[in-house]
């Protein structure tokens, strides 16, 4: 698949100044926010888009709270924030907002997701891998508490994982718990 790359840009943020650019996959254009200087070895979060979380400050899930602790520890580390196009764990918006009136019925995300027609998370990571290559990144500390991340990077070192420590609330802990009994997340 042809990948088109934008020019990169200046980003100030409540966050800090960073640099950003796109990388356009079909339809799907994805964003790396990165803070210059890093190292041969920098930190990185891979984050899938919650239009939800990350833009309206849902309670329902840790998106936003994990996306503002990786742009913050970058500010100060250097590194790099790989925003994916891939709502809902990459079912699309309308579809989630499906899975979370499934949700106020008493499903968990997993099988809200399963009541849809869709495997519990449906996200790839091969656009990570292109991403990191073009930045002439083949090692780094990957900041996450998801496993598949792990497994799915073939051909990067993962030297270190970071792990994101955001609290519970009301409104998320079976979320959380979920992400960590079914899905293995390590918390």
């Amino acid at each position: 698949m042809k990948i088109e790359i934008s020019e990169v840009a200046n980003l100030p943020s409540r966050f800090g100044t960073f640099k950003i650019q796109s990388f356009k996959e079909g339809i799907k254009e994805h964003l790396v926010i990165f803070k210059e200087p890093y190292h041969a070895n920098p930190l990185v979060r891979i984050h899938s888009e919650c239009l939800t979380g990350d833009t309206m400050g849902s309670l329902k899930c840790d998106c936003r709270d994990q996306l503002e602790y990786a742009l913050k520890l970058i500010e100060k580390e250097g590194g790099m924030v790989i925003y994916l196009r891939q709502e809902g764990r990459n079912i699309g918006l309308l579809n989630k907002v499906n899975a979370y009136a499934l949700q106020d019925k008493g499903f968990d995300t997993i099988e809200a997701n399963h009541q849809l027609g869709f495997k519990a998370d449906e996200r790839t990571y091969e656009i990570v891998v292109f991403i990191l290559k073009h930045f002439g990144i083949n090692a780094i500390k990957l900041l996450t508490n998801n496993p598949r991340k792990l497994e799915s990077l073939k051909g990067i070192d993962i030297t270190e994982r970071v792990p994101v420590v955001i609290e519970a609330n009301a409104f998320n802990e079976n979320y959380l718990k979920t992400k960590k009994e079914q899905m293995g997340h390590l918390f």
